[in-house]
């Protein structure tokens, strides 16, 4: 479904990605995992072309998407919730939900209000309320509840389980196999491993902005020495 074919990318003449190359199958979660600033955020960014690769290409569902705009590419179907979630903090949550409402897609899941409301019961609890006035956990909820109203077919998720309460985190790693289990495909960046373990069919770790290890979770837990050089703090 998601093929990353060589990638360099920068931040100014910050070199950041280098010759990055991997790939998603339909219906995989995959955990990039790696330390702060090893370029995870930039990866996703790069996917979306919200930051435009120098070198290589990005395919999504067998189509070339390095050169058209980030709204185009959500429009093909890929969803992104960034970690610094940006919803919209005057809107309600019915409101903030509607801005996110893309056409349904086939072979894909609908993901209507009732739905998500299903997933979400805590948003359901406080619909009518602004977005200013939820908990960070609520907050990254509403998000990726958000970026589901678009319909999408694969999910970029930037560090769901970043700053926010330990239950919440549970909570979130029972949303993303909720996800999976409806069939659609999800990339997340994380730092925290436990996290990834919960909910990952496999982990990609980068280092200095490049690929360390591809491999299943179960691969990487007989890999200490990896562990150890990549992961550990």
């Amino acid at each position: 479904m998601l093929e990353v074919c060589g990638i360099d990318s920068y931040y100014g003449k910050a070199h950041i990605l280098y010759d990055l190359s991997f790939g998603i199958a339909a219906g995989e979660v995959v955990a990039l995992l790696g330390r702060n600033g090893a370029g995870k955020t930039t990866t996703l960014k790069s996917i979306m072309q919200l930051v435009r690769p120098k070198n290589g290409t990005v395919r999504f569902a067998g189509k070339d998407i390095t050169a058209l705009a980030p709204h185009k590419v959500a429009k093909l179907g890929l969803g992104y919730v960034p970690e610094e979630r940006r919803i919209f903090t005057d809107l309600t949550i019915d409101e903030n939900l509607e801005v996110g409402r893309q056409p349904q897609r086939d072979g894909v899941p609908h993901w209507s209000r009732a739905v998500l409301f299903e997933l979400f019961p805590n948003l359901l609890e406080r619909r009518d309320n602004r977005g200013k006035a939820l908990s960070g956990g609520e907050q990254q909820m509403l998000t990726i509840a958000r970026t589901l109203m678009g319909n999408p077919s694969l999910l970029l998720l930037d560090e769901p389980s970043e700053g926010i309460a330990p239950v919440i985190v549970e909570q979130m790693a029972q949303t993303i196999l909720r996800i999976k289990a409806e069939g659609l495909t999800v990339l997340l960046s994380e730092q925290n491993l436990h996290f990834a373990k919960l909910v990952a069919d496999r982990v990609i770790i980068v280092e200095s902005g490049s690929k360390r290890f591809d491999g299943t979770i179960d691969e990487l837990e007989s890999n200490p020495d990896i562990k150890q050089a990549y992961l550990s703090v």
